[in-house]
């Protein structure tokens, strides 16, 4: 494994008003290639504006946002959408899926914005519906499945492109206990087996035993970062 992500020094600030609102205060933070990383901490601790800077969704107010030796901070929009569009992919708690699609429109839409015809990305979703244990629910809509299929889904279009990275932010906050384990074991497993770096945000000491590394987030600080063995290992093989 080697470095994929870096940051250095970095820090965001929001401005209410006439104050200061300091979210971020002085980051530094290596992330290696085909790791599985949790931003741990509360409400208002700060990983989701952290997990916003790595996707390119807010700029730093200072620092370096380094991904693939590409400083991301540098980045006008337009060359930031086509970056995530090349690299990354997103998991949602609210699913994010649009109502009028299917199942299988919705997982082919990544790859319908990159130009592939729709014949072959058809194909590549419904591989991706199969993996995640959906073959039957190509034909349906949002409405028509319950939370834990649609987050199926929605991991299917995350991974449809097969990024290098993926985010995914709170994505077990809708679910059961038993949907919970299910979900995390896809999502993990699913990023072993690609050799993928998965970053997910979370308030939830079980959801982080699940990551080989934990990145303890707190005021706008990492507080700690803790290396383990994680207890909920899907191997590669269990992955068809």
């Amino acid at each position: 494994m080697g470095s994929l992500i870096e940051l250095k020094g970095v820090r965001k600030v929001y401005r209410v008003g006439n104050e200061k609102v300091v979210a971020l205060q002085n980051i530094d933070l290596t992330i290696q290639k085909g790791e599985i990383c949790c931003l741990l901490g509360t409400s208002g601790s700060g990983k989701s504006t952290l997990l916003n800077l790595l996707a390119g969704l807010e700029k730093p107010t200072r620092g370096e946002i380094i991904i693939k030796d590409i400083h991301i901070e540098k980045l006008n929009e337009q060359k930031l959408v086509l970056f995530r569009q090349k690299y990354i992919g997103f998991v949602f708690q609210s699913y994010n899926l649009l109502p009028s699609l299917t199942a299988l429109e919705n997982v082919g839409l990544p790859l319908a914005f990159k130009g592939i015809p729709r014949k072959i990305r058809d194909k590549k979703a419904q591989q991706m519906l199969k993996a995640v244990g959906l073959t039957s629910h190509n034909n349906r809509k949002p409405s028509q499945m319950s939370g834990g299929q649609q987050q199926r889904v929605g991991i299917a279009r995350a991974f449809v492109g097969n990024p290098q990275i993926i985010f995914a932010d709170e994505p077990t906050g809708n679910l059961d206990s038993k949907t919970t384990t299910d979900v995390m074991n896809l999502i993990t497993g699913m990023a072993r087996k690609n050799s993928q770096t998965l970053i997910i945000v979370t308030h939830d000491v079980s959801i982080a035993s699940y990551a080989d590394k934990v990145i303890h987030i707190l005021d706008g600080n990492i507080e700690k970062i803790v290396t383990q063995t994680p207890s909920a290992n899907v191997l590669a093989e269990e992955i068809q």
